[in-house]
């Protein structure tokens, strides 16, 4: 799991939330990236394996099989107290499970009202419509137990991506309130879409998450060549867009939701 923003320097006591900067921010993000790109990377092992994501194939359940999975997991994760967390956003928060463990004191950075904001079910049917097919290869080798394993680890961490927007948008409005108030009590989403938006940096993340996946997904050699025509285990054009056309929107869509309500 990556580092969190907060976890350094943050949960020694519930009164050092001020303590959360922009910069512990982004390095988080960044870290977040190389978990990404690993799971990518995991998942591609594995063909595509379509009866794993077919609501018919278990015929009596009604469900796939990789929403049991997934179910049953978040249920064992919420036993161990995964989801008490800020950083941890369940797919399927119905029903979980109390931990089982004492609760740990995790310093409130979040304001309450928009600390809710939850958006796995658009990332849940991007991962599994859009983004699965482009990646993985035709075909069924049978392991579904572990295909699902990497799908969940590749759910997560683009979640917890994704939804880290709330760390970022409480910073931004701790830096410049009276910019953010304006908008904000207008409910004017495009206003503050246009003041979270920086193409530059955008651009730049889309070429570093491209670049960490051509690295981290060649095969290793010991022999000292170079060579122009290196076969990747993830297409890293693939991870560039993966941030370009969902990873960054979606980000700024969870800013733009929690800013909505920040002044609550």
């Amino acid at each position: 799991m990556a580092s969190s923003a907060i976890s350094s320097s943050c949960r020694d006591s519930g009164e050092v939330s001020s303590q959360i900067s922009l910069k512990s921010v982004r390095e988080a993000l960044i870290r977040l990236e190389d978990s990404i790109v690993f799971s990518l990377i995991e998942r591609a092992r594995h063909p595509y394996n379509a009866p794993a994501y077919d609501r018919l194939y278990l015929k009596s359940s009604g469900s796939s099989l990789a929403e049991l999975f997934v179910k049953e997991a978040e249920h064992l994760h919420a036993k161990a107290g995964r989801y008490e967390n800020p950083e941890e956003v369940p797919f399927f928060p119905e029903d979980l499970p109390s931990p089982l463990v004492p609760s740990y004191n995790y310093p409130q950075v979040l304001h309450p009202a928009g600390a809710s904001v939850n958006i796995t079910k658009t990332i849940w049917n991007m991962y599994f419509n859009e983004l699965l097919p482009l990646f993985t290869a035709e075909g069924d080798d049978g392991n579904y137990a572990s295909t699902l394993a990497s799908d969940l680890v590749c759910l997560q961490a683009i979640s917890r991506r994704i939804h880290y927007g709330k760390f970022v948008a409480e910073v931004k409005f701790r830096d410049a309130p009276l910019d953010y108030s304006s908008a904000i009590n207008n409910k004017d989403k495009d206003a503050l879409m246009k003041m979270l938006t920086f193409e530059r940096v955008e651009e730049m993340v889309k070429r570093r998450v491209e670049k960490k996946a051509m690295i981290f997904g060649q095969e290793v050699t010991i022999e000292d060549k170079e060579d122009d025509n290196v076969d990747c285990k993830v297409n890293p054009s693939v991870v560039s867009r993966l941030y370009g056309d969902w990873i960054i929107p979606l980000t700024k869509l969870v800013e733009v939701d929690y800013l909505l309500r920040r002044l609550e």
